[in-house]
């Protein structure tokens, strides 16, 4: 109860701190008031070794996701391909992402070792495919075995894990574990990558800068999965069924009668007492009916569309900008900087690596100050603006391109679009309907979808612009990003009074 209370003040007080708001980036839906009987629930289902191996998932998925960026060009031209390809290399992964993440979500209402299990053999499957295609010279197997690794995306297992097995006292420690495993892998992901300048055959098997990123991954997850059937502890799932139903109806009852400022005298007659009894059954029936559909998850993404407001929308929106945004800068960078600069693929990947580098120290910023000392709101405009900014700066135009312009306008565009994705999760969080914080079609999916669904338009962006030259590819994929942003900013400004 005292946690609780401390609970409502700071969020009247609009404090925060650097563990919420980085916990806020997962995304992970959360009753305000978890009541006793959940807790105890929580506490029976949790198992440290099972959530850490849960980040350990997370961790490898984005290393898997990044260790190929900086050297996707090369391995597409040395396939016969052209370097623009890489859009389509990196982006198939994000295909199958969109489709892996509704199945993994269902799947976790049954079970959470085995979906992680098949997620792990399929990763495995996925990377020694992407590591074959250099000796079988097939553009197909490469692009065959990143859809594998797309479909091997468990991070919507990840997520119902730490929403529905660990306490309500330790949420947030785990949310900004699941946040900063991100940030860590999306770090050294291109920094591995520069690790493998090198050459060599085994039997008929290369080993190089090209195909030692999946063997390096399908070695990872071939550890990973026999550490996870030795350690997972698959929590109970009988006893989520009904969680204490009386409690809830109980509580919503009594918010509801203090809410409508209702009063009973503390004497009454028998007459009385047997009609306010009958009264009190009859409401209680209907209070709980009304209990009943508020909090039951929905069932189908179009009951989940259809409790979206403007607002969500527009948040949702915001995501798939800042998104969009990151993935153009991300996916090219290695294109972009061997055309104007001449970069080896170990500049890239140092460069891609500090960029990745910068997020946590950023959040640590905005969540320890900038969030107590602004609105989110006004964090989330400014945040948008600055993101305009960045993309502003990037375009090629006149003058001869330069590395501090370019680089200049790429960690403008990055932090910001790091501080916005922080800001809008925590608005998005406040305004979802409960009914989204739980079950297959929940909040966390669909954020995980907009980002997606970005990502993939992105990766198919730069492909598509590789059709008119690599002197116009900067200025080309920037033109949607420019648009999108500021029609992100428009509708921000219709709806800015009610994000709170």
């Amino acid at each position: 109860m005292i946690h609780s209370i401390k609970a409502s003040v700071n969020r009247l007080s609009n404090s925060t701190n650097f563990l919420e708001f980085l916990g806020k980036h997962a995304f992970i839906m959360e009753d305000a008031l978890p009541t006793p009987s959940e807790d105890d629930v929580a506490e029976q289902r949790y198992h440290f070794m099972s959530l850490l191996l849960n980040l350990v998932n997370t961790f490898l998925y984005m290393v898997n996701t990044y260790i190929i960026v900086p050297t996707a060009d090369d391995y597409s031209l040395s396939l016969g391909a052209a370097a623009t390809v890489c859009g389509v290399v990196i982006g198939s992964m994000a295909v199958a992402q969109v489709f892996s993440s509704v199945y993994f979500s269902a799947w976790s209402n049954r079970s959470y070792l085995r979906p992680l299990v098949f997620s792990s053999i399929v990763l495995l499957i996925g990377n020694t495919l992407y590591a074959l295609a250099y000796d079988l010279n097939s553009i197909a197997v490469l692009l065959v075995g990143r859809l594998f690794c797309g479909l091997g995306s468990a991070r919507a297992v990840n997520r119902r894990y730490i929403s529905d097995c660990v306490p309500h006292k330790l949420r947030m420690r785990a949310s900004a574990g699941f946040v900063s495993a991100s940030a860590l892998g999306m770090a050294c992901g291109p920094a591995l990558a520069c690790l493998f300048q090198t050459d060599f055959k085994i039997y008929k098997l290369t080993f190089n800068q090209d195909t030692l990123p999946g063997w390096v991954m399908a070695l990872s997850w071939l550890v990973y999965l026999l550490w996870l059937w030795i350690s997972f502890r698959e929590p109970p799932q009988e006893i989520k069924e009904n969680i204490m139903p009386q409690e809830v109806h109980a509580g919503s009852s009594v918010n509801y009668t203090v809410e409508n400022g209702f009063t009973q005298p503390l004497l009454l007659n028998m007459e009385s007492k047997q009609q306010g009894q009958n009264e009190d059954q009859e409401y209680d029936d209907g209070e709980e009916d009304s209990c009943e559909k508020t909090n039951k998850p929905v069932t189908s993404i179009v009951s989940a569309y259809r409790l979206l407001t403007p607002s969500i929308k527009v948040q949702l929106f915001v995501y798939f900008m800042l998104k969009y945004a990151m993935e153009i800068l991300l996916a090219e960078a290695s294109v972009i900087t061997a055309y104007y600069f001449i970069w080896s693929t170990s500049s890239v990947a140092i460069f891609l690596a500090c960029l990745g580098l910068t997020v946590l120290p950023v959040n640590i910023i905005v969540g320890t100050y900038i969030s107590n000392m602004f609105e989110e709101r006004q964090v989330l405009l400014a945040s948008e603006i600055m993101v305009l900014i960045g993309i502003l700066l990037s375009f090629h135009i006149g003058i001869p391109y330069s590395v501090p312009q370019y680089v200049g306008s790429a960690l403008i565009t990055f932090v910001s679009a790091e501080v916005l994705e922080g800001v809008n999760l925590s608005l998005l969080s406040r305004v979802i309907s409960s009914r989204l914080s739980r079950g297959t079609y929940n909040g966390g999916l669909l954020s995980t979808e907009a980002g997606t669904l970005a990502r993939v338009i992105a990766d198919g962006t730069i492909t598509l612009s590789g059709y008119l030259g690599v002197s116009r590819l900067l200025n080309t994929t920037l033109v949607p990003s420019l648009f999108i942003c500021i029609s992100s900013i428009v509708a921000t400004c219709f709806t800015y009074n009610s994000l709170y």
